[in-house]
């Protein structure tokens, strides 16, 4: 894997890095790639219960590399843009049905396809001088990375609609107003406040998390009756696993249950 994404483990936790610190660790295609291939990498390894997204040094992600993108504007490349489908696309897919709890830890500035990135995960921490800023509109863009998607969920069709046209910085502890994220935190104490949480989330029931996570999503789109029989159908599977028959037999001991992951 490319050195722009850094991954590592430990109890149950996999953290992946955004790791291009010089450039806000700012998108190109090296990075892209790299971080996809990490995301795979992570949904399928049963030994991560829990996924931490952050970046290295002051930043999160500063978005697109428009760098690299004016080369292609310059060499008149006739798709400029299907990086979108080619990489932002996938990305933000894989993120938002991972299997396990994600965190997005925003430690600096997350904007443009860094920022939509943090809304696909489960959970966001900030750093109390943290910003997003969705920039596609002052370069002339619309939304990508399932932003159009993601962020009228989480915050209300008109604040996303002003966040997007407006398209100017929101402070950590207004984005913590509008529920765009969970916890805003001091920037010392941002690893330990995202460490306490993944930790808890690594040792929980990973599969009912996963069930949690298709329901919704399968809910969104669905009308009541289907999005009934969808539960059903995941509660039917779960109820088959082993961390729910050891679970009802610590809590009739009286007992704290200790899950699995399966």
């Amino acid at each position: 894997m490319s050195d722009t994404v850094l991954v590592s483990a430990s109890e149950g936790v996999a953290t992946i890095t955004l790791n291009r610190p010089d450039a806000l660790n700012s998108f190109t295609v090296e990075l892209k790639e790299a971080l996809l291939e990490a995301f795979q990498q992570v949904a399928a390894d049963p030994a991560a219960r829990a996924v931490v997204l952050t970046g290295a040094g002051r930043g999160f992600c500063a978005g697109q590399d428009l760098r690299e993108h004016a080369d292609l504007l310059a060499a008149d490349d006739p798709s400029p843009l299907n990086t979108v489908e080619r990489h932002f696309n996938p990305l933000a897919l894989t993120l938002a049905t991972m299997p396990k709890p994600v965190i997005a830890a925003v430690n600096g500035i997350a904007a443009g396809a860094g920022a939509s990135l943090t809304f696909a995960a489960d959970f966001r921490i900030a750093a109390d001088g943290a910003k997003f800023l969705l920039a596609f509109a002052n370069v002339g863009l619309g939304l990508d990375t399932g932003a159009s998607w993601t962020l009228p969920r989480l915050i209300g069709q008109a604040r996303a609609t002003a966040l997007a046209l407006l398209a100017e910085p929101v402070s950590a502890s207004a984005a913590l107003e509008m529920g765009l994220v969970n916890a805003v935190v001091p920037a010392e104490e941002l690893q330990g406040a995202v460490h306490e949480l993944a930790a808890r989330l690594a040792a929980g029931p990973t599969a009912a998390y996963a069930a949690i996570k298709e329901s919704f999503a399968f809910a969104a789109t669905h009308p009541l009756a289907a999005a009934l029989a969808k539960e059903g159908e995941l509660q039917n599977a779960l109820g088959r696993s082993p961390d729910h028959r050891n679970a009802t037999a610590a809590f009739v001991r009286k007992e704290q249950p200790v899950f699995q992951g399966r």
